[in-house]
């Protein structure tokens, strides 16, 4: 289980945070807008009425401590720019912004933000590309009970091959590709004979379970 905090609780950032936490995380939502929070209360693990730029309020409420700060506020530049910087300020692991423009992105970039989520713009691709392929499977997770995932090789990966590993019979999941670091390359439908490296990222297909249980062994 791992801890998320989810500030701003519009469409996106509801939707975000109650998945979430149905996928069995601890969920902390943030707005400022008592009817957003309490609209959200019994789908997360906490929801409190905050500023997210209210640092002390942050540190008090365990924010620096968990694994992720995701940004979800698109209307107000100004509020998100400093909600980011006041993330990286208390040195949060990783933080996700949303961004509505490229121009936003960048500025969110520079104030601290590690990954910039533009939620129209993906929608908007991927309704194009379903539009003009409609054959293209593009849905994740691609049916109930199973996900397509990038994970860092468990350590008793390392220095095997695939055909080793065979992964396919004995756990149901398929590599569907690799992407190699040293050197920079992606490698799509390894063949059996690739040996996993430490600074690979594993694309994988199969059963939630199983890829859950590969998860919490990563490197």
């Amino acid at each position: 289980m791992k801890q998320f905090a989810v500030i701003g609780l519009g469409n996106f950032g509801s939707y975000l945070a109650s998945y979430l936490h149905e996928r069995g995380h601890e969920v902390l939502a943030i707005d400022n807008d008592p009817h957003q929070v309490q609209s959200l209360r019994d789908r997360v693990s906490r929801a409190v009425v905050a500023d997210a730029t209210d640092r002390e309020a942050m540190e008090a409420l365990g924010v620096p401590q968990m694994d992720a700060a995701v940004i979800c506020i698109g209307a107000d530049m100004s509020y998100s720019i400093l909600a980011t910087l006041t993330m990286k300020d208390m040195e949060v692991k990783r933080i996700l912004a949303m961004a509505i423009s490229e121009e936003h992105g960048r500025v969110l970039e520079k104030v601290g933000a590690s990954e910039l989520l533009f939620p129209e713009k993906h929608l908007a691709f991927s309704l194009a590309e379903r539009l003009h392929n409609p054959n293209m499977l593009d849905y994740l997770p691609i049916t109930e009970g199973f996900s397509i995932i990038q994970l860092a090789p468990p350590k008793e990966f390392i220095g095997k091959s695939l055909r080793d590993l065979d992964l396919i019979n004995r756990q149901g999941i398929q590599v569907m590709a690799i992407k190699e670091t040293v050197p920079d390359r992606f490698q799509l439908i390894p063949t059996a004979g690739y040996i996993v490296k430490d600074s690979d990222i594993l694309i994988l297909l199969g059963p939630n379970e199983t890829l859950e249980k590969l998860r919490e062994k990563e490197a």
